[in-house]
């Protein structure tokens, strides 16, 4: 790849920083996630010069897996860039089902993208082919059958790249023999979070909904000028309003789409059906949408009335909500190391000093007349360390590696404190609210 053009080679900044910035890890080496990136991206070069395209191919999972928007894509790369990661982009939610189902939809997505989307795409299949083959063939055996879909789908990608495909495929095929495998109800362990019970989760998810947190918005005339609106928003400290034709809400605008246009006429944009949600939805949809856009827009009464951005993350709605998952998800993991270990033999993991502060706790709660167990009264931190001791354990919890264990409950502690100290969460802290909602939704 000698002789990159400078758009590439913000695209590669762009990308690397955007991944290393959560420590995002390939998911069998653990090598930097950019090894992956720096593939598709070689094998986009190999068959094309076509720097837009292989821009996106540097780009094409930061919307998905990191906390930049497909906002922040069009801003700094313009918009053909961001077209073309907006087709790349999986547009189901764990909400819609099980892995069969949400691919499916993810291929229908896919299927009406465009023909340089869908080249990239073979290069993503192509590298993750290999790679899923060599370290994890019971689950490679599930990808070869969603990638034959896949590829049958494609019809306006490369030709000579589509060969490559197939027979990368055929390869993993001989290398894995044919074993059927029951794909409508295989569904990978998130090694992230340590699962709820589904009919709590349901529940949970209910307390709050995206009406309580939403920003009412303002509205615009499709005919007022911009520099009226312009006014408005500075003197309102407001970012986006929707803008009306015959009184009816048509699109949407905003303060950077303003500054950024040197015409009277008002600068709009028509909302993603994605980033639309029902002022019933809860806030972990709220926070799907947000991990792709930087709006999340409210329909109340047939009409999107409200929105909500990533600062409403920090509203006391929000952070009660998180915090309960944290608690919950901490007395999850105290009932997995109970029904693990045999009486107290855990207490042979746990460093003297902090087995101590924890019998400490226990007598002052006992002197209160609370009831408790030793192992209610250890810190996460020491919890963890269990999960980490212990192979069989980890194991059990979806962790591919101690590291992968250890990087996951740091961030998670992270969020917890900042929680507890009211700090600004939606900034330091998405990557980890991100991983808490999608597995509410699961």
């Amino acid at each position: 790849m000698l002789g990159m053009s400078e758009l590439v080679n913000r695209a590669i900044r762009f990308a690397t920083e955007a991944h290393e910035r959560i420590d995002h890890l390939r998911k069998y080496s653990n090598l930097s996630y950019t090894v992956h990136l720096e593939q598709v991206a070689k094998i986009t070069a190999s068959i094309t010069d076509d720097e837009e395209m292989i821009s996106a191919a540097w780009l094409h999972d930061v919307v998905e897996d990191t906390p930049a928007t497909l906002e922040d894509i069009e801003r700094e790369f313009g918009s053909s860039v961001a077209i073309l990661v907006r087709e790349l982009t999986d547009i189901s939610k764990p909400s819609d089902g099980n892995r069969a189902e949400r691919k499916s939809i993810d291929k229908g997505h896919l299927a009406q993208a465009s023909g340089r989307a869908q080249t990239i795409k073979l290069a993503d299949l192509i590298d993750n082919c290999k790679d899923i083959t060599k370290h994890d063939p019971r689950f490679a055996r599930v990808y070869v059958n969603e990638m034959e879909a896949l590829l049958r789908v494609l019809v306006n990608a490369d030709e000579g790249l589509m060969s490559r495909a197939r027979r990368t495929m055929e390869k993993s095929v001989l290398q894995l023999g044919k074993v059927q495998v029951d794909t409508d109800n295989f569904d990978t362990v998130s090694v992230q979070e340590i699962v709820f019970e589904s009919h709590f989760k349901r529940q949970y998810n209910d307390i709050f909904s995206a009406k309580d947190i939403a920003e009412p918005l303002l509205s615009f005339d499709a005919k007022t000028q911009a520099e009226k609106i312009r006014g408005t928003f500075k003197d309102q400290y407001q970012q986006v309003a929707t803008v009306l034709v015959d009184g009816k809400v048509t699109g949407f605008t905003t303060l950077s789409l303003l500054d950024e246009s040197d015409t009277f006429d008002i600068p709009k944009r028509v909302f993603s059906s994605d980033q639309v949600l029902s002022g019933d939805a809860g806030l972990a949809e709220v926070i799907h949408v947000l991990t792709r856009h930087d709006y999340c827009f409210v329909r109340l009464l047939g009409q999107v009335h409200g929105v909500i951005s990533r600062d409403d993350i920090n509203k006391p709605y929000v952070r009660m909500w998180l915090f309960g998952i944290i608690t919950l998800t901490e007395l999850r993991i105290t009932e997995l190391i109970k029904a693990h270990f045999d009486d107290d033999e855990w207490q042979n993991l746990i460093p003297e000093a902090r087995l101590k502060l924890a019998e400490n706790l226990q007598r002052e709660r006992k002197n209160l007349n609370q009831h408790c167990e030793l192992i209610d009264c250890l810190q996460l931190a020491d919890k963890g360390l269990l999960l980490i001791k212990d192979a069989e354990l980890l194991t059990r919890t979806g962790f591919s590696s101690k590291n992968a264990a250890k990087k996951v409950l740091k961030q998670f502690q992270s969020l917890r404190n900042n929680l507890a100290h009211a700090q600004d969460i939606s900034t330091y802290d998405w990557a980890q609210i991100a991983r808490l909602s999608i597995r509410m939704l699961e």
